[in-house]
């Protein structure tokens, strides 16, 4: 492919034709103390270009002790499934190219984009890899990292929620996460619930869970909040030893809900209750209970859950309303 692209473009120099004007009017002469340009370097020039333009398109074949890990992962575990690959890789060779993107600065020459199974695999094949190289700011290299592993695999839920963050760090609105994600603004939500209130450390313990879906990981954030257990150290402590990500992730749900109320929540359980007359959401009926500095929702319907969960995401602009409101009062 890429000799054809060459040859047609040097071909296309060759027969461009001549400007009529140049071929009626003679040479121009050569002024004292001025250079003439020959046409040579203007081929050579073309030349690179070409050569510049094919070489952004074609695979090509990477040392891969010349690439770099990235911070930009959209998932956890790298080596699941890697014998397979490397199995795969050594009967048939390697099939689908990665994405590299070329680094500046000291230190090795390229940057992993996508693909950083491939690589390991062919790493520890001792084999170079097939890699398609780009200059990509970060920004771009997200972008393709998300649409390319979006169509190849399935990322479990905590992946796309630790994910989503990272996109909305780097300065992408709602809209264009949800379509990098391919999930709609509700999934979102629930999405950056979780990766907001659920530690880094503790999801990290656990691990990605490809078995686990939204609700496991709905009921530990719950458990979270209502165990009021902030230290990091004691959450990842009450995890259990188990190779099972559900397994652990089930364990400490458990853990917090017998956890021993600290003395702060225990005074605020004995706090007097206010009961709150019924609030209709729609035909359905939703309980507002208020404590001292608490306020609990409790509903029994399903469909209310989607009500509560989008009350909490707005939280915050409501509290930055109110403040405002006293501002100026």
């Amino acid at each position: 492919m890429r000799r054809d692209l060459l040859a047609k473009s040097l071909s296309q120099l060759n027969e461009a034709p001549s400007p009529p004007e140049a071929l009626a009017q003679p040479p121009s002469p050569i002024v004292e103390g001025e250079t003439k340009t020959p046409s040579g370097p203007r081929s050579l020039q073309a030349m690179s270009n070409v050569l510049s333009q094919v070489s952004s398109q074609a695979a090509q074949m990477v040392d891969t002790r010349e690439i770099a890990d990235s911070a930009l992962q959209d998932r956890f575990d790298t080596s699941n499934g890697l014998d397979e690959l490397i199995a795969s890789i050594r009967a048939s060779g390697q099939e689908i190219p990665v994405l590299l993107r070329y680094r500046r600065g000291a230190g090795l020459r390229y940057e992993v984009v996508y693909g950083r199974r491939r690589i390991a695999a062919c790493r520890e094949l001792g084999i170079p890899v097939r890699a398609l190289i780009r200059e990509m700011e970060e920004r771009d290299a997200l972008m393709s990292l998300a649409r390319e592993n979006s169509a190849r695999l399935q990322r479990s839920f905590i992946e796309q929620a630790v994910f989503a963050a990272h996109l909305e760090e780097y300065g992408f609105n709602k809209d264009e996460i949800c379509g990098l994600l391919a999930v709609d603004k509700t999934t979102l939500s629930r999405l950056a619930t979780v990766a907001r209130d659920v530690p880094i450390e503790v999801i990290e313990r656990i691990g990605s869970g490809h078995e686990i879906g939204r609700r496991p990981w709905m009921d530990l954030r719950k458990a979270l909040k209502e165990a009021y257990v902030l230290d990091t150290t004691k959450l990842l402590a009450m995890i259990p030893d188990e190779e099972d990500p559900l397994k652990a992730l089930q364990g400490l749900i458990d853990a917090l809900r017998t956890a021993t109320l600290s003395e702060e929540t225990q005074q605020q359980k004995a706090a007097p209750v206010r009961r709150s007359e019924p609030l209709t959401v729609g035909d359905k009926p939703v309980r507002f209970i208020k404590k001292r500095g608490k306020i609990t929702i409790e509903t029994t319907e399903e469909y209310a859950t989607d009500f509560i969960e989008y009350l909490e995401d707005q939280l915050p602009q409501i509290f930055d309303s109110w403040s405002s409101g006293l501002t100026r009062s």
